[in-house]
Formats: C-alpha cells, structure tokens, sequence
C-alpha cells in the first residue's frame, strides 16, 4: 500500500465521521468556514515545519511509495492527517457539546417537573 492509498483511507473515514457526527449535532454543527481556515493554517504550518523536519534529517520518507508531488520538501501525501483532523475533530467537539446539552437540558427538565 502506498502512503498516498493510505492517505485516501484515513481522510475519506474522517469525512464520513464529520458527517455522521454533523448530523448529530444538528444545529450546532461546526461553521465550515472555520473549518476551512483550519485546513488552511494546518496546510500552511505542515508545509513549513515538515520541510524543516525533512530538511535536517529528523524523517525522511521511501520514494517509491510516494506520488512525487511535494510542497516544500513536504510530500503530498504528509498533508493528510492535518487535514482529516481539521474536518473529523470540529465536527467530534460540536456532536459532544450537543450531547452535553442534551443531557443538562434532560436534567434540568426532570428536576422542574418533580
């Protein structure tokens, strides 16, 4: 398997994730445009500091698993796991807070009715 199919799995089980959790929580579902603003910072912060890692030796990666296409010396395939996180984990946090509210929400009715 290369790291580019591996990629491929992890962001596609993190879209799906983000969308069932979306559905979840509704209405306070996380705001796309901050998502988007994340991804752009993570893709820009992972290209800096991995070209740096890979720069001075910390990591290096097998080029025949690799598709080639590199940012910085980043390979494509390392901008992946920043940007599953920037979709799964907003989405994860909305679907607890409205899990969270729903159960102050349930305590607090159950109270005022007794």
């Amino acid at each position: 398997m290369t790291y580019l199919q591996l990629s491929a799995w992890f962001v596609a089980a993190a879209v799906v994730s983000a969308i069932v959790l979306s559905l979840l929580a509704g209405r306070h579902r996380a705001h796309a445009g901050g998502v988007a603003a994340t991804v752009v910072a993570l893709v820009i912060l992972t290209a800096i500091f991995d070209t740096v890692m890979i720069a001075t030796g910390l990591f290096h990666y097998s080029p025949e698993h690799l598709l080639g296409v590199h940012i910085g010396l980043a390979p494509l395939e390392d901008f992946a796991y920043p940007i599953a996180g920037a979709i799964l984990l907003p989405a994860l946090w909305a679907a607890l807070r409205t899990r969270r509210r729903a159960q102050i929400d349930g305590g607090t009715d159950a109270e005022a009715a007794s």
